[in-house]
């Protein structure tokens, strides 16, 4: 008999004859993440099982509840030996006094001899028969008892831990994130990375009206990100130049939106040079003047590249939920300003006209864009000595 976590697969069983890609790089995943423990991992088309040393499971499985790709971590005891004698033994592992239960077969070796409903119905028996004060319950049950019967021997378990689901990281390719010190962008990257996603930051700096410590607060949102398998670089861009033109030289109410084209036209330069498919940020319609329908359409006009909004139906409450969830919260609310919060205007226009906003960048220097992106600082997320390497 062993004791081994058992991994069900989320939305990558939709998938068919490229199933096995997707559990490959949910494997890699899985790996990396828990890498120091030495696991043993096997795998099949439907499940896949780890063994690890039996003091750490706990530690083990609070880790992969965090890996993209899993329905459900589960704590389960497995022997080849899968006669009726062992398989009561093992149920007597995951059954407590004073409960009522339900027994649960599933049948994958279609030759093992006792069919599925009569092994749950004789299970049940010897359960009742040998545990003090059991009673079954078949709709509302304190505990399920699990028995897969497979090729290689039994595995018996209760209920596991809930995973992330969604699809693996890395699985559908790589997106650019937009990120803010604030509460929203990274509640954006971390719904795109469900969708197995991985992602690059980018992030727009204007020292010294923003401070290092605005820029260590994204490091830090970024970080948060690398908890839950993903080891992207973060694009740090000189906006300085940039956004003091655009409060010198432009229409007041229209800064915002000339500030967010400009952002764009940077974003869609950096993801075409690192191979990035899309980018992302962190709007929610109508949250701010610049997330109105029209304010996107009208930043939006200067690419054509594939913009992300995973928040766009979310409203506050439920963004920051989420933020709680992940670990981000307490960072997002610290008192360091990002660009997008410096020179905001008292009446920002909440519905621009896209006339304007072109004639606003008749006399624009276009070539402050090309200066900042020459001057971008790449960070690599994954450098122990990050903090004293950049200050």
């Amino acid at each position: 008999m062993k004791k081994l976590i058992m991994i069900k697969y989320a939305e990558l069983t939709t998938k068919k004859d490229n199933r096995n890609f997707f559990i490959r790089i949910l494997e890699d995943n899985i790996k990396n993440t828990i890498k120091d423990f030495n696991p043993v991992i096997t795998k099949d088309y439907f499940r896949m099982f780890i063994i690890v040393n039996e003091n750490v499971l706990t530690e083990v499985q609070n880790r992969l509840t965090k890996v993209f790709g899993i329905h459900e971590v589960v704590e389960c005891y497995y022997d080849e030996n899968n006669t009726f004698e062992n398989i009561c033994l093992l149920s007597t592992k995951v059954i407590k006094e004073n409960s009522s239960f339900k027994v649960i077969t599933n049948r994958s070796d279609k030759t093992y001899p006792i069919k599925s409903m009569d092994l749950s119905k004789q299970v049940g028996a010897y359960l009742l028969k040998n545990i003090n004060n059991l009673n079954v319950d078949v709709h509302n049950p304190d505990i399920n008892v699990n028995i897969e019967i497979r090729k290689e021997g039994v595995y018996v378990y209760s209920e596991g831990i809930k995973g992330k689901g969604g699809y693996p990281t890395g699985t559908l390719g790589k997106a650019l994130l937009m990120l803010s010190g604030g509460l929203d962008s990274i509640v954006a990257g971390y719904l795109t990375m469900k969708r197995g996603v991985k992602l690059d930051f980018i992030y727009f700096e204007s020292l010294p009206h923003t401070s290092l410590e605005a820029r260590q607060k994204v490091i830090d949102l970024a970080k948060i990100l690398k908890n839950f398998g993903n080891n992207g670089k973060l694009y740090v861009v000189p906006f300085t130049k940039i956004q003091e033109t655009i409060y010198k030289e432009m229409t007041p109410e229209y800064m915002i939106t000339m500030m967010r084209r400009m952002m764009y036209r940077i974003g869609e330069r950096v993801a075409k040079k690192y191979k990035c498919n899309a980018i992302v940020n962190g709007e929610s319609i109508g949250q701010v003047a610049s997330q109105t329908l029209t304010s996107i359409k009208v930043v939006n006009d200067v690419t054509n590249y594939p913009i992300i909004r995973p928040l766009a139906s979310y409203d506050k409450l439920e963004i920051i939920s989420i933020a709680k969830q992940i670990g981000s919260y307490d960072i997002s609310i610290l008192p360091y300003e990002d660009c997008c919060t410096i020179f905001v205007p008292p009446h920002p226009v909440i519905n621009p006209v896209l006339d304007v906003a072109k004639k606003q960048e008749d006399n624009f220097t276009f070539t402050l864009l090309d200066e900042a992106i020459k001057n971008i600082i790449t960070l690599d997320l994954n450098e122990e000595s990050l903090e004293e390497d950049y200050l």
